[in-house]
């Protein structure tokens, strides 16, 4: 009978399980952004470590952008909430090389812009209206350089990230804002060098307004309804985008 190899197990080191631990208080304490860690002696304490241990385990959590420490005689561990940039960025990292087409990303898009469009409709304060119809003013005029033709897909998305931002379910939230991120790093400069594609940005155009009208009339479903359309035709037309992409660096 053959002899079989086991690895055994990866020893996890001392620091990264008081790293685990220190999130498991924080959850189960109910602990809010603001609110202060224990002290290192009471670390090295509660975890029979040395000072060394514990330091390592805090400067884990700040790089992780969930404590900021603090020195001087009313320092220490201070709970933070982790920025979306930040949480964004390292996700698009562990992407990178995965290299998500257009296509993937409008995928995903076609099923969450709509729930995250209708959910946000009755929040949307005045002041959130507004800004949406900057951004609409902002792409009413053909752009005139290049210039002008990237801020106009940058306000193009930024009306999305508004609607997020609006959005009271956070995990829907997160991905939206996300996935504009996404279609700004691997969609938009990608294409840059493609001649700007009118036809796509009048039917964005065209939809954001019809958009702006549902949320000023508080019309969840229209607005559902609308956000939907608006990603299968966004995604009909980054399709066609992706093929000329092809031909153009080909030729």
């Amino acid at each position: 009978m053959q002899q079989q190899n086991f690895e055994a197990p990866r020893r996890i080191k001392r620091a990264d399980q008081i790293v685990e631990s220190v999130k498991r208080w924080v959850v189960v304490n109910g602990k809010q952004p603001g609110d202060r860690l224990p002290n290192e002696r009471e670390l090295m304490e509660q975890f029979q470590c040395s000072k060394g241990t514990v330091r390592e385990a805090l400067k884990s959590l700040e790089v992780q952008g969930l404590v900021t420490i603090k020195t001087g005689p009313n320092g220490g561990a201070i709970l933070e909430r982790v920025p979306f940039e930040k949480a964004s960025q390292l996700l698009r990292n562990f992407l990178h090389f995965e290299q998500p087409t257009g296509p993937d990303i409008y995928a995903l898009r076609t099923l969450v812009e709509p729930e995250i469009a209708a959910l946000a409709t009755p929040r949307l304060t005045d002041a959130d209206l507004a800004r949406l119809d900057a951004l609409v003013a902002c792409c009413e005029t053909p752009a005139r350089n290049f210039d002008e033709r990237m801020e106009q897909r940058i306000a193009e998305l930024e009306f999305h990230v508004v609607l997020s931002e609006c959005c009271d379910n956070a995990l829907l939230a997160f991905i939206g804002r996300f996935l504009n991120d996404m279609i700004r790093d691997l969609v938009i400069f990608k294409k840059a060098q493609l001649p700007e594609q009118q036809e796509f940005s009048c039917a964005n155009l065209d939809f954001h307004k019809q958009l702006l009208q549902a949320f000023r009339d508080r019309d969840a479903e229209r607005a559902r309804r609308l956000m939907q359309a608006h990603m299968e035709s966004a995604e009909h037309f980054n399709r066609e985008l992706e093929g000329q992409l092809q031909a153009h660096l080909l030729g």
